[in-house]
């Protein structure tokens, strides 16, 4: 069938709108109508010129849409269910048999082909990589496999559930799954954009006692604000390590950094409480090492890395749409959206901070 997609390639970090030929599902596959699609960073850094990521490329990774046609086996989801795609899974190694599926020992997120090394995007005779985290939905169809597909129900707001599927999911599940926030636990959040926006509204469901949020841009701070945080502190030329503990005087209970900023990230360890819990969901794509002070940590305090937010789809995505839909978790309020044609601008807006989560309409 043809379709219409972003496509990325070699030399030019900007996508073209171009037609497409797609081929599949395949068997296992699942074959799905985009309505709509968050533009995530990591959907930004694959695009950037120090990316690995094989070109042309069709990237995203935030897809939400109507399930068109499924493969032989598929028995999950059927034509006409609505679903939101996520991350890629093996379904066997220890991590996916334990139920934590983002753990997954052989992710296949950033190889763009399927497991057999062929394609299912073409222009013309040209190969185009798409599958990049088993859903490529930068394009008004994206195929995906049974595992990274979830069903939800027909009365949810689908254009808005894409973000579920990662940003949000990382986000919500870090406080959630791995850090474990408990009733009356202090909280501190480094980066209000969508990961910090779903950890802060994802703490105060917990229960969190005392959050604080910081970041650079004032407006991500006010929503902040809105959302749960008691504390904003604003990133600028004051010490933020002296700010977080002038609110938090014996420290945080649980610190997030969505950063991946490795000066950042150090901060967060700084501001711990004797056992405190520190969790990283972003890391320098370039292996660079962040220095610790051992003696630091031997009160207790630990270091979590997170992907995906320690999250079981299957479980925490419907639980987040259930929230969302009593009120108590509107992420909503995150978005602004952009047409498919506009995904320059979408991507501009989210690396200015001048978006927190743009998604892009598309069915």
């Amino acid at each position: 069938m043809k379709i219409r997609a972003a496509v990325f390639r070699a030399g030019n970090e900007a996508p073209a709108i171009e037609e497409l030929e797609l081929t599949g599902p395949g068997p296992g596959e699942v074959l799905v109508r985009i309505i709509a699609t968050g533009v995530c960073h990591t959907d930004i850094k694959a695009a950037g010129a120090q990316s690995p990521i094989p070109r042309p490329v069709v990237l995203g990774h935030e897809g939400a849409g109507v399930v068109e046609a499924v493969g032989d086996g598929v028995g999950k989801v059927s034509k006409g269910d609505h679903v939101v795609m996520t991350f890629d899974s093996c379904g066997h190694c220890p991590s996916c048999l334990a139920s934590k599926p983002s753990y997954c020992h052989t992710q296949n997120n950033f190889t763009c082909k399927r497991e057999d090394g062929s394609h299912y995007l073409h222009a013309g005779d040209e190969p185009v990589y798409g599958d990049f985290f088993n859903q490529s939905s930068f394009a008004t169809h994206a195929i995906g496999v049974q595992r990274n597909v979830i069903k939800v129900p027909r009365e949810a707001p689908l254009e808005f559930l894409g973000p579920l599927g990662c940003g949000v999911q990382t986000g919500a599940g870090a406080v959630l799954n791995d850090l474990k926030i408990a009733p009356g636990e202090t909280f501190a959040v480094m980066g209000a954009g969508t990961l910090g926006l779903s950890a802060i509204m994802a703490a105060r469901f917990a229960g969190a006692r005392r959050i604080v949020a910081v970041d650079r841009h004032a407006h991500r701070l006010d929503l902040a604000s809105e959302l749960g945080a008691d504390e904003i502190i604003l990133a600028d030329d004051d010490p933020v390590v002296d700010a977080i503990m002038g609110h938090l005087p014996a420290g945080a209970d649980c610190v997030l950094d969505t950063t991946g900023v490795l000066p950042v990230m150090r901060q967060a360890l700084d501001i711990l409480a004797p056992r405190g819990r520190c969790g990283f969901v972003a890391s320098p794509w370039d292996g660079s090492e962040l220095p610790i002070n051992v003696r630091h940590l031997m009160v207790g305090r630990t270091i979590h890395g997170i992907i995906q937010g320690g999250s079981n789809p299957d479980s925490l995505i419907p639980m987040l749409v259930d929230l969302h839909a009593r009120g108590h978790f509107p992420f909503d309020r995150l978005i602004r959206f952009y047409a498919l044609d506009d995904i320059a601008a979408a991507i501009h807006d989210s690396e200015t901070g001048e978006t927190i989560k743009p998604v892009l309409r598309i069915g």
